[in-house]
């Protein structure tokens, strides 16, 4: 059996692990080393590589920025940012029909803009919005539809976790990459907003109305997200604007979000403590996938898997937009499967090199690039928030005051056949379509995604 055979069919081994439910950053490791044994004929060399690779891993100074932007979320929870963007969102537009749904997109964009995780955007999100949309008789399915794909926000609005970790695979520029993923962050949740209106008008029982906010305490609640905007100007301008590193930006941001905190009274010795033990644990879980893809991807790269695909797929002579498409259904069907950073870790070295080795006729194709696949695995990352993470966080919200109805416990219990089996309620498909739409506009009109990079 060549290099080659045994690369390829390590993709069907480790899709069967993953369906056995191994913790993916176990997985990955565990048929690299294997793979790697396989191909070297030695076991002593996986061994030496598992030494340098974790070394090299756990001290890269470019992966310190994850600690940092994780921080940063926990930070801004504390002092009490979230509370403040959905109170303002909500003043605005609460009164229409899936208003406080609305409210809730909408203060997931403005929390993503100074957090950089998905998890812990829903995670805030659905302890301060869940109460509220139980208070004004919106359907458990409906609310915790929405803060999944609210939550989705948090790795596609710059900062993001994921973007960064994308950036350090391809070495891009990463305030490049902040600038693409902003627009089409922002579109999503216009996206989200649009598909609620449509979905409370042809399900109107789904959603109640709250009463009309003046005009007076809509600005003064308005007033009251100016933190979120100077963190987020802080940190993204400073990077885009060459004042400092994206690490650097990181570090500020954390610093900032924590002196904002310490003043609103949210920061204390207790919550400092648990704050880095949460920011530890989320990291040690981030960079255990980072050390398992990098064992990975490195058999991949000595069976030579991603360089006969790319040669292989440019040799048939493949319409490259045709390719990008069936790139973008796999997501779709990965996204089932495994979280958002995951799929970047095990797929960007195989597809990278293909899209690439395409013909696209795109000066930022990098940048390109990296918004579709961050768009199509928001989108097939939406039943696995509802079924793993979100789950997660309603308990967390319970444990918080936020009661929840039996409705809404039901709409959560969706996992089946050992969570790999999704029902699919119409509150997802709704969402689910809003992206699509989204996807097939960035597609049909990428200089939607690059005008701001190319300005």
């Amino acid at each position: 059996m060549s290099n080659l055979e045994i690369g390829l069919y390590s993709f069907p081994i480790l899709l069967f692990l993953i369906f056995l439910r191994v913790p993916i950053g176990l997985a990955m490791f565990s048929t690299g080393f294997v793979g790697l044994s396989i191909v070297t004929g030695a076991p002593d060399i996986p061994l030496a590589k598992m030494k340098s690779e974790a070394f090299t891993t756990f001290s890269s100074y470019s992966l310190s920025i994850v600690p940092m932007f994780l921080l940063m979320g926990h930070f801004a929870t504390l002092g009490g940012m979230s509370q403040a963007l959905f109170k303002a969102a909500e003043g605005w537009l609460g009164h229409r029909k899936g208003g406080v749904a609305m409210a809730a997109v909408g203060a997931c964009a403005g929390f993503g803009a100074i957090c950089g995780s998905s998890l812990a955007t829903a995670a805030t999100m659905s302890r301060v919005a869940l109460p509220e949309m139980k208070r004004y008789g919106y359907a458990g399915g409906f609310s915790t539809a929405t803060l999944a794909a609210g939550g989705t926000l948090g790795i596609l609005i710059p900062p993001s976790v994921v973007l960064v970790i994308y950036a350090i695979l391809t070495e891009q520029n990463i305030a490049k990459l902040f600038l693409a993923a902003f627009v089409p962050g922002i579109l999503a949740a216009i996206g989200y907003v649009i598909v609620i209106s449509i979905y409370v008008r042809l399900y109107p029982d789904s959603a109640g109305v709250r009463e009309r906010v003046p005009y007076l305490q809509r600005f003064k609640d308005l007033t009251a997200v100016w933190p979120v905007l100077l963190v987020f100007v802080a940190v993204v301008g400073g990077i885009y604007g060459g004042i400092f590193t994206p690490t650097e930006g990181a570090a500020v941001g954390a610093l900032g979000t924590g002196l904002i905190a310490y003043f609103n009274g949210g920061l204390t010795r207790t919550s400092l403590v648990e704050s880095f033990t949460v920011t530890a644990r989320s990291t040690a879980m981030i960079f255990l996938i980072v050390l398992g893809a990098g064992f990975y991807n490195g058999f991949l790269a000595l069976t030579q898997v991603p360089q006969e695909i790319a040669e292989w797929v440019v040799g048939m002579g493949f319409n490259p937009w045709m390719v990008l498409v069936l790139i973008l259904v796999f997501y779709l069907l990965l996204g089932c499967l495994m979280d958002s950073l995951s799929m970047i870790l095990l797929t960007i070295p195989i597809f990278f090199p293909v899209i690439t080795a395409l013909d696209f006729n795109f000066t930022s194709l990098a940048e390109l690039q990296a918004m579709k696949a961050m768009a199509v695995i928001n989108s097939g990352a939406i039943p696995e928030a509802v079924t793993g993470d979100m789950l997660a966080n309603i308990k967390t919200a319970i444990a918080n005051g936020a009661e929840l109805t039996r409705d809404q416990m039901r709409a959560l219990d969706i996992r089946m056949s050992k969570g790999m089996a999704r029902r699919i309620e119409s509150e997802q498909v709704a969402i689910w379509f809003g992206i699509l739409v989204l996807i097939v506009v960035e597609v049909a009109f990428p200089a939607i995604t690059l005008f701001l990079v190319q300005w």
